[in-house]
């Protein structure tokens, strides 16, 4: 495997960072690349001062922008994404580096990115409240929504970019301030986007403070969480993450909305189109090398077709290119580092403990970065190493006779992100989607459980944190409701007919 040059890759951060105008001095935190592990350049962190000092920026500059017309701030979300369009191959360039995203993918995630622009503008025209019937004569009952104040946004390194655009162009029309903290894995992605926004802002004369960026560890994430003036913090990340997110934001009555971990699972059924099947399965086990919160990570298969659709599985496996995501054809890059690894290696070896076999994959791929093949185990059952999420491309296959015990192994984990069925039968995909069948919060039928649309609601319920992103009215979210009435007659009557006089 020939990977690029370190100094090479350095080189090409610093034209990407500049062409999207960073602007941002040398510090203590290293950014490294997972291409071959070294150090791309250094960035000034922010210290727990500076953090509040983000966050009273944030806010004074919410008290102007609450009161700009939504389709007024709709339009600085518009220019975003059309400097986003221009500097599509800058951004996935960067994102490559810091993440090891292979270039089509992260192309995608700056599309994503784009989209999410695009469906936020249109948003910013339909921020419907709803009038409803009163009981009193001459009175009038309706809804009304307002912005709801500073958005924390926590990111991870995983979708670097994507994320952070969910949140931060849907609370801009909404009428919220941003102060963002991203991964401190990935933080040059961070002052691209950042440094891009302040330029849309300005280029619409909009309050420029509405956007912070604090770049830190724990310490900056703390700081930003247990900040009253930041009226929502929405956090990505691990479910450990997240159970120190949520109490605390709660002690000081603020909302959380959280998008946590997930072991998701597809179901494979006697009827199914297994071309199809294998196709799904292989890009949602395997794409990013298994780095996705929505990745593959069990695959429930009826025992009458385990066998054909485990040689199919190993046989794409033993096809797959892993490789310096910037080398064409290469569909599996590196682990983002060697903690990544490490994980992969200790939850392949409880697997083997636990009576697992592991059919193919796992090995790693030179001594410069940590590249691995995924990896392809057979379990006997649903033992604690399959219930545990592990970032990294290990798909493990369980067995099911009934459909019945087939949703129940599914169901049969902690978290609850995203599903999917491969099915031919209408009666085994409507039950699958119905009440008593997937508890996910993404349930699909003939696809793989990665690769969600920003048209929809994203997010996942039990330890996932049962929060919702981007589409649908996600939107609600980073606003606060208002029921109002209105007595337009002379008379004064009271509700459910009380008398007081």
């Amino acid at each position: 495997m020939n990977l690029p040059d370190p100094s090479s890759l350095a080189d090409r951060a610093e034209r990407a960072l500049a062409a999207c105008g960073v602007e941002w001095p040398a510090g203590d935190l290293s950014a490294h690349t997972p291409i071959t592990g070294t150090k791309l350049r250094t960035v000034r962190p922010h210290s727990g001062r500076e953090v509040d000092d983000a966050v009273e920026a944030a806010h004074r500059a919410f008290l102007t922008w609450r009161t700009v017309p939504a389709p007024a701030r709709g339009a600085v979300v518009r220019r975003l994404g059309s400097l986003l369009t221009e500097h599509k191959e800058d951004l996935a360039e960067i994102v490559t580096l810091e993440a090891g995203k292979v270039t089509s993918e992260a192309l995608g995630e700056v599309q994503e990115m784009i989209d999410i622009c695009e469906f936020a503008v249109g948003l910013s025209r339909q921020l419907y409240g709803r009038t409803m019937p009163s009981e009193r004569p001459g009175h009038r009952l309706s809804e009304t929504w307002h912005p709801l104040g500073v958005v924390g946004v926590i990111s991870a390194f995983n979708f670097p970019v994507a994320v952070w655009s969910w949140n931060t162009a849907i609370a801009l029309v909404c009428g919220d301030s941003v102060v963002w903290k991203p991964s401190e894995t990935t933080p040059l992605t961070a002052l691209a986007c950042h440094a891009l926004l302040r330029r849309a802002l300005a280029d619409c004369e909009a309050p420029i403070d509405v956007h912070q960026l604090v770049v830190g560890g724990r310490d900056v994430g703390e700081a930003l969480v247990d900040n009253p003036l930041v009226a929502l913090v929405s956090a990505t990340g691990s479910v450990r993450m997240g159970r120190a997110v949520a109490p605390r934001v709660a002690a000081r009555f603020g909302r959380s909305l959280l998008e946590l971990g997930g072991n998701n699972a597809a179901v494979v059924t006697p009827s199914a189109d297994l071309e199809l099947a294998v196709r799904g399965i292989v890009f949602s086990a395997a794409g990013t090398a298994g780095q996705r919160c929505t990745s593959l990570r069990r695959l429930i298969v009826h025992e009458s077709i385990a066998d054909k659709v485990v040689g199919r599985i190993a046989s794409a496996y033993a096809q797959l290119q892993v490789g310096s995501p910037f080398d064409s054809g290469v569909l599996v890059g590196p682990l983002i580092n060697e903690a990544a690894y490490e994980a992969m290696q200790k939850s392949l070896s409880a697997a083997r403990g636990d009576g697992g076999t592991v059919v193919c994959g796992g090995d790693r791929v030179g001594e410069s970065g940590f590249y691995v093949t995924p990896a392809l185990v057979r379990m006997p059952a649903q033992t604690e190493v399959v219930r545990a999420e592990t970032f990294a491309p290990i798909l493990y296959v369980l067995t099911y006779t009934d459909f019945d015990d087939a949703i129940a192994l599914h169901n049969g984990v902690p978290q609850g992100l995203s599903s999917s069925i491969f099915t031919l039968d209408q009666r085994e995909a409507e039950r699958f989607l119905a009440a008593d069948g997937s508890d996910c919060g993404i349930a699909n039928v003939n696809i793989g459980t990665s690769g969600a649309e920003i048209g929809g609601a994203f997010g996942g319920e039990k330890e996932t944190g049962g929060g919702r992103e981007s589409g649908s009215d996600s939107w609600k979210a980073y606003m606060r409701r208002a029921t109002n009435t209105v007595n337009y007659s002379d008379q004064l009557p009271l509700a459910q007919g009380v008398e007081f006089g």
